[in-house]
């Protein structure tokens, strides 16, 4: 009998749409029998945080490729983080796609491991219960034995 096809995740980017694609790809595979796990490291861990879905945003410097495109010298200005991410919730909104808390229970129900790194949880002072409950606690050291033994591999 063959082995189960694995994937291994890295997710570091803390902002909201940044948020979307390790979560929405995890659920996916473990739907098509293929075991995940997405390591949460640096800002990443923001993702996992209990207030993530109201707190985490979109930001609108140095994002060329937004649907609602916005001049780099505009996106500088104050308020505009707010905007841009007010405008991407809505537009998750209008389009019926799941929020990040709705993502993070599918992963969860469908057996996605999600695990924080604690390393960044001792850097960045995170406490565990700040953190979603569920959550694995590892170092680098055990995802990368689990990422040795996986066939695909991710990092957003």
């Amino acid at each position: 009998m063959a082995d189960q096809t694995k994937m291994a995740i890295i997710s570091i980017h803390g902002t909201l749409d940044m948020a979307y694609p390790p979560l929405i790809l995890a659920s996916t595979a473990a739907t098509m029998d293929i075991e995940s796990t997405i390591f949460f490291t640096f800002y990443g861990l923001s993702i996992l945080k209990k207030d993530a879905g109201e707190k985490l945003k979109v930001a609108p410097i140095a994002n060329p490729a937004m649907p609602m495109p916005v001049p780099n010298i505009i996106g500088t200005l104050p308020g505009m983080t707010s905007m841009a991410t007010s405008m991407m919730k809505s537009m998750i909104k209008k389009n019926g796609v799941a929020t990040v808390p709705e993502l993070i229970s599918l992963c969860q129900e469908t057996g996605v491991r999600l695990i924080a790194c604690q390393m960044t949880m001792d850097l960045f002072n995170f406490k565990k219960e700040d953190m979603i409950d569920g959550v694995e606690y590892a170092g680098a050291a055990s995802f990368v034995e689990y990422a040795a033994k996986s066939q695909i591999h991710l990092s957003f």
